[in-house]
């Protein structure tokens, strides 16, 4: 795995004094790793991590530090390519607006739905049979939404295959191959080196407390699927591209809360005793884009079980259901 791959590297360079701190972020689509060294000699010569994506690279001269070269050198060892790396990627990120533009045709039929269903039939000489033009449009809307539903659950089914074969082809490529040599001037100059990777180093985690007054708090957090040693690890729910601004959260252990949401709860329906269910439509009043993961389910403060929360767009709502 890739992140065997980052703890190989960082054994590698702590072995050395050129190396000083360092610090990874974990982002939703990738990481940002960013790493001091001390020059040798007037020569820093660090490997990098295999998938750095491209244009990503910066490196840093200190206060009385001067670069004087970059050179990175790149060697094709591994069974699978880059290039076929990043294809596979791209595809994962499009199923995932997928997902999004799904979460708003939902949107678009349900209101239809409802709409139809609420008209009040009004019998005229162009329409003489209301019920039937209100059947017809309310069955339109609903097999509209059977699409949408059905295309989201092969959509989620493909990533899972896109995300096995990511997984496998990470797998069986060598070693990192990509090294970057820097001279500084003086002899022991600094720099700091920051690069972004396609790795997707957390899940989300949420617990789902629901309660009885039309609103139920969403908890969301960070597990980390893996950490290399050495590193000050951070996690954000934001993307790369937003690592000027989202938020950043600590880690101090494998799993940490990033957020608590108190949500609104419509049609909200549960029922008490030994088999429970529970169903609403849960609505994403946030900012935020909330991602797919595993939820427990809470009702009263009593734990109730566990359901695969789908993620839901900013604005969007979807139908929570747990039990018959």
């Amino acid at each position: 795995m890739h992140i065997k791959r980052i703890c190989l590297f960082l054994t590698v360079t702590l072995a050395s004094p050129a190396f000083a701190a360092n610090s990874i972020t974990f982002y939703r689509d990738g990481a940002l790793l960013q790493q001091e060294a001390v020059a040798q000699k007037g020569v820093i010569d660090l490997p990098l991590s295999a998938d750095v994506l491209e244009h990503t690279l910066t490196v840093v001269p200190a206060a009385g530090t001067s670069i004087i070269d970059v050179e990175t050198v790149r060697k094709e060892t591994g069974e699978n390519t880059e290039k076929e790396l990043e294809a596979m990627i791209e595809q994962r990120r499009k199923l995932e607006d997928r997902l999004q533009a799904l979460d708003a045709r939902e949107a678009i039929f349900t209101t239809a739905a409802k709409s139809q269903s609420g008209k009040a039939p009004r019998k005229t000489k162009a329409n003489p049979d209301p019920m039937q033009a209100i059947r017809q449009g309310t069955d339109f809307a609903i097999a509209q939404l059977e699409a949408v539903y059905t295309a989201r659950r092969k959509t989620t089914l493909e990533i899972k295959k896109v995300d096995a074969r990511i997984a496998a082809s990470r797998k069986s490529t060598r070693l990192s191959t990509t090294s970057l040599k820097i001279g500084v001037s003086p002899h022991n100059g600094n720099v700091t080196i920051r690069y972004a990777t396609a790795e997707r180093g957390w899940q989300a985690h949420y617990n789902l407390f629901t309660e009885k007054n039309g609103t139920a708090r969403l908890q969301l957090s960070a597990r980390i699927k893996g950490a290399p040693h050495g590193y000050q690890v951070r996690i954000s729910p934001g993307l790369l591209a937003e690592y000027t601004s989202a938020e950043i959260v600590p880690v101090q252990a494998g799993s940490v809360v990033i957020a608590n949401y108190r949500l609104p709860v419509a049609d909200e329906h549960s029922s008490e005793g030994i088999y429970y269910n529970f169903s609403g439509r849960l609505t994403n009043s946030t900012p935020h884009y909330l991602p797919p993961g595993e939820s427990g389910l809470y009702r009263d403060g009593a734990y109730r079980g566990k359901f695969k929360f789908e993620g839901i767009s900013s604005g969007r709502s979807r139908v929570i259901s747990f039990g018959k």
